[in-house]
C-alpha cells in the first residue's frame, strides 16, 4: 500500500495528491502544446516549399509567354547587352525572384544576373524543359539553393527555341518558415497558459474532495473502509442521491435476508429491488424521519438510523433487534404472570384466611364446600381448554393468559366452536401469533363497560384458523392496513421497548407460511383479528 509514497520520494516528487496531479497535468498540457507545435511546423515548411516552386513557374511561364523573348533567343548572340538579359533582368527585378535564366537547345545561357556567366552552360540538367516539359524542384546551382521553376520557351510557330528557368532564394522561404514561429510559440503559449489555469483550478477542486491526502491515503482508507465494512457486526448500506445503492456490507446482506454473494451485485440497483417496497424501503430512503426507527425484514426485527451525505446520499445502519425483542415479549410475559402470581398469593392468604376462620368456628362442612369450591374453579378452566386445544403449547399459554386476564377483571373464555388437534407443524409460530393477539385483545377490552375477550381456535382440514375477538372500541375501517405496519400503535411505548410490533411480526409470520391475517369488526362490536394458516397442521 507504500509503494506510490515511497516512488514519489524517490523521484523527488511532492507527496500530495493534488499537487501530482497538478504537476501531471502541466506536464501534459505543455506535451500536448509542444506536440501540437511540431505537427503545424512539419507540414508548414513544405507548403512553404511548395508555394515558392509554383510563384518560380508561374513567373517562368509569363517570360516564356513573352513572344519578344522566344525572338531574340533566334536573333541575337548570347552578350551581357542582349534584347534577351534586357528582358530577363526587367523580369527579375519585377517579380522579386533571385534569378531568371534563359538558354537556348544546347543549354548555353543567354541571360543571368550575372554578366559573366552569360554564354556558358548552365549548372543543372535542362533536358526535362528542353523535351517540352515544365519542371518544379528545389536544386542546388550556382547561386545556392533555391525553389526553381523551368517552362519549355516556344516560337511563334510553336517550335521548342530554348526554355526559361526561375529561382527563388531559398533563404527567404526558410525566412517565413522561422517567421511564423514566434507566432506560432505565441498562440502555443497561450494554449499551454490556459490548460495550466485549468489544471490549476481542476487540482484546486480534487484538493477540497479528496481533503488534501496523498494517493497512499486515500489507497490506505479504502482499504481500511472495506475492512471496518465487512468486518463489523452492524449492517451498512450507502445510497446515492438518486436512491441506487452504493454498497452493501456483508452484515446487511445477513440482516436484509440477501444471498452471501449477492451484495457485491446490489451496486447501482434501486432500493426496491434490493429489499422490497414496504417500510424497510421507506426508512433507508429517508421517507420515514426518525432515530433508531424500527422495522421488520422477513423474521427480523430491525432497528435502523440514517445519515445524509455531503453529495445527497445517505449512509443507513442497521441492527438486529429480533433477540432483544423476543426478550422483552418474554419479560412482558413474565411481568405478567408475576403480577398474576402476586395477585394469587395474596387471594390465596384471603382463602386461607376465611378458610382458617371457619374452621376455628367449627363450620367444618363449609370449610370443605369453601376449598371444593375454589378447586373447582381453577380445574374446570384448565380442563375446558384442555378438551378443546390438545396442543400443550397452546394450552398452557391460553391458562396462563385466563389467569393474567382474570386479575385484570376481563374474562377470557374459548369459544364453543374451538377445536385443535396436536398434530401442529409450528407450534412455537402460533403462540407467538396467538400471544400477541390475546395481549392486544386485553388491552382494549380492560376500560370497555362490559369486558370480555373470547378466542377461537379450529382446524378446517390442514388449515388452521384463529380468531381473536374483544369488546374494546374496533379499529375504523380506513385503518385496519395500517395497524399492521411496523412501529404504528395507539399505546405509549414502555421503558425497554418499543411498541407497534405485535400486529406486524403476526402477519409477517402468517405470510411467511403463506396465510393472512385481517382486522375486521366483531359481532358484538369491537374487533375481530382473524389468521388463517395453510398446511399449518400435519
Amino acid at each position: 500500500m507504500r509503494f506510490p509514497l515511497l516512488s514519489a520520494r524517490r523521484l523527488g516528487l511532492p507527496r500530495r495528491a493534488v499537487s501530482q496531479i497538478l504537476l501531471t497535468q502541466l506536464a501534459i498540457a505543455a506535451g500536448v502544446a509542444v506536440l501540437a507545435t511540431g505537427l503545424f511546423l512539419a507540414p508548414l515548411g513544405a507548403q512553404l516549399d511548395d508555394q515558392a516552386m509554383r510563384r518560380a513557374l508561374a513567373i517562368a511561364q509569363s517570360a516564356a509567354a513573352d513572344p519578344a523573348l522566344a525572338a531574340g533567343v533566334l536573333s541575337s548572340g548570347a552578350s551581357a547587352d542582349s534584347p534577351v538579359q534586357s528582358s530577363a533582368e526587367r523580369i527579375r527585378r519585377a517579380t522579386g525572384a533571385e534569378y531568371v535564366v534563359v538558354l537556348d537547345l544546347d543549354g548555353i545561357r543567354r541571360s543571368h544576373p550575372s554578366a559573366d556567366r552569360i554564354g556558358l552552360p548552365v549548372s543543372t540538367d535542362p533536358s526535362d524543359a528542353l523535351a517540352g516539359r515544365e519542371v518544379m524542384e528545389i536544386d542546388e546551382g550556382t547561386l545556392g539553393r533555391s525553389a526553381r521553376g523551368k517552362v519549355p520557351l516556344l516560337a511563334a510557330d510553336g517550335e521548342i527555341v530554348g526554355a526559361v528557368s526561375v529561382g527563388i532564394a531559398y533563404d527567404s522561404v526558410r525566412d517565413r518558415l522561422l517567421g511564423a514561429i514566434p507566432g506560432l510559440l505565441a498562440y502555443a503559449g497561450g494554449a499551454l497558459a490556459a490548460g495550466a489555469l485549468a489544471a490549476y483550478l481542476l487540482s484546486r477542486r480534487i484538493q477540497r474532495q479528496t481533503r488534501d491526502l496523498a494517493f497512499s491515503d486515500i489507497a490506505g482508507l479504502l482499504a481500511e473502509r472495506e475492512a471496518m465494512l465487512h468486518s463489523i457486526r452492524e449492517g451498512v448500506i450507502a445510497l446515492a442521491p438518486d436512491g441506487r445503492v452504493r454498497l452493501v456490507n456483508d452484515e446487511a446482506a445477513r440482516l436484509l435476508g440477501l444471498a452471501p454473494d449477492a451484495a457485491d451485485g446490489c451496486a447501482g440497483r434501486p432500493l426496491e429491488d434490493v429489499v422490497g417496497a414496504g417500510r424497510t424501503a421507506d426508512v433507508l430512503s429517508g421517507r420515514v424521519t426518525g432515530r433508531d426507527l424500527l422495522t421488520v425484514q422477513g423474521s427480523r426485527v430491525l432497528v435502523a438510523n440514517r445519515m445524509p451525505t455531503e453529495d445527497g446520499g445517505a449512509v443507513a445502519t442497521l441492527r438486529d433487534r429480533t433477540e432483544v425483542e423476543h426478550l422483552s415479549r418474554e419479560l412482558d410475559s413474565t411481568r405478567g404472570l408475576i403480577d398474576a402470581l402476586r395477585a394469587q398469593d395474596h387471594e390465596h392468604a384471603n382463602r386461607l384466611h376465611t378458610l382458617l376462620g371457619l374452621l376455628e368456628l367449627g363450620l367444618h362442612e363449609e370449610a370443605v364446600e369453601f376449598v371444593t369450591e375454589v378447586a373447582d374453579v381453577h380445574r374446570t378452566t384448565a380442563e375446558q381448554v384442555t378438551e378443546k386445544v390438545h396442543d400443550p403449547l397452546l394450552a398452557a399459554l391460553l391458562v396462563g393468559k385466563a389467569t393474567v386476564a382474570a386479575e385484570r377483571g376481563v374474562p377470557l373464555r374459548l369459544a364453543g366452536t374451538s377445536l385443535l388437534p396436536d398434530r401442529l407443524v409450528d407450534p412455537g409460530g402460533l403462540v407467538t401469533i396467538l400471544g400477541n393477539l390475546v395481549d392486544n385483545a386485553l388491552d382494549a377490552a380492560a376500560g370497555s363497560a362490559a369486558p370480555l375477550v373470547e378466542v377461537e381456535l379450529c382446524a378446517e382440514g390442514r388449515t388452521a384458523v384463529l380468531r381473536v375477538r374483544d369488546s374494546g372500541p374496533g379499529v375504523p375501517a380506513a385503518r385496519r392496513e395500517e395497524i399492521f405496519t411496523e412501529g404504528w400503535s395507539t399505546k405509549q411505548p414502555k421503558a425497554h421497548r418499543e411498541r407497534g410490533l405485535g400486529l406486524a411480526l403476526v402477519r409477517r409470520l402468517a405470510e411467511r407460511q403463506g396465510g393472512s391475517a385481517r382486522a375486521g369488526e366483531a359481532a358484538d362490536g369491537g374487533a375481530e383479528f382473524s389468521v388463517v394458516l395453510p398446511e399449518a397442521l400435519r
